[in-house]
């Protein structure tokens, strides 16, 4: 039996990994799954089994399971394809007879109505009606979606949002990949749901607040119409289809969506979930 992550070389697969090892995993027994082996060198190098597959390459999941593993399906990244990229892994676990198929999906599963979680809805299901044993770890916000994209916020002092007076109850990635390293070596955790998010909800002035304690500049919080921050995104270059995506989250956020504070999260990795002026702090640095 192996501990198998798939997308072992992605921001959150390649954080659980540091995770298992950090507490005692032997490397030998976890198994990454990965498209590139060249990218997973450095996990090779430390013990761990590499596994090469490809979410649209079916044909190549059928050696990325065995009999007894503990799989952590790790959501794609491309939107729009997941559907089909899961549904291969789904199945390839299904064959080789998984005993436990966890899945990242998103905060208030088929309570989630913005675009973002249509796919990790029918993933749920398609997981539920192939009878394996699972476990749903469905993620808030990683406060990195925003601490990694801080140029053009300081370059103009403004945090732009059109999510109004909306709270965000996010964490750091590093919490969510602790949280799925511990269902995964854990006990108790099959045929469960966890809600994850941080433990404090923040809003975007809250934010912008933060971020100017930390600089010591003013940093203030535009918040937008929805039609305006639609035209500043594509404006900046990014596609219409993603540009239509971050403001239909922002509405969500809005809607009090990405709010909850449950506690799953802190209760999973055994600690507060990370503030976010620590993550603030972190980002500076870089």
């Amino acid at each position: 039996m192996s501990i198998v992550v798939t997308g072992a070389t992605g921001h959150l697969g390649r954080l659980v990994i540091e995770s298992l090892l950090a507490t005692g995993a032997p490397a030998d027994g976890i198994a990454a799954v990965v498209r590139n082996e060249e990218k997973a060198a450095a996990l090779a190098a430390r013990g761990v089994e590499l596994r090469v597959a490809d979410y649209d390459r079916p044909e190549t999941l059928a050696a990325a399971f065995r009999a007894g593993d503990r799989v952590l399906l790790v959501s794609g990244s491309e939107v729009g394809r997941r559907v089909p990229q899961h549904t291969a892994v789904i199945d390839a676990a299904k064959a080789a007879g998984v005993a436990q198929l966890a899945y990242t999906g998103v905060l208030g599963g088929p309570e989630a109505d913005f675009q973002l979680a249509a796919e990790h809805k029918v993933t749920e299901q398609l997981i539920l009606d192939s009878g394996l044993p699972y476990t749903f770890l469905r993620n808030g916000w990683y406060t990195e979606n925003y601490t990694e994209s801080l140029a053009p916020v300081l370059e103009h002092g403004t945090v732009v949002a059109n999510a109004g007076e909306g709270l965000v109850a996010s964490a750091a990635r590093a919490d969510y990949a602790a949280a799925a390293a511990a269902v995964v070596t854990g006990e108790g955790h099959l045929n469960t749901v966890y809600e994850l998010s941080g433990d404090t909800a923040w809003s975007f002035a809250e934010y912008a607040a933060e971020l100017s304690r930390q600089t010591g500049r003013t940093i203030t919080y535009s918040d937008v119409t929805p039609e305006a921050r639609l035209e500043i995104l594509t404006g900046a270059g990014l596609p219409a289809p993603l540009a239509e995506i971050f403001v239909d989250v922002d509405n969500a956020i809005g809607r009090g969506l990405l709010a909850r504070t449950t506690g799953d999260l802190a209760r999973l990795i055994g600690r507060p979930t990370t503030p976010l002026a620590d993550s603030v702090a972190e980002a500076l640095k870089a």
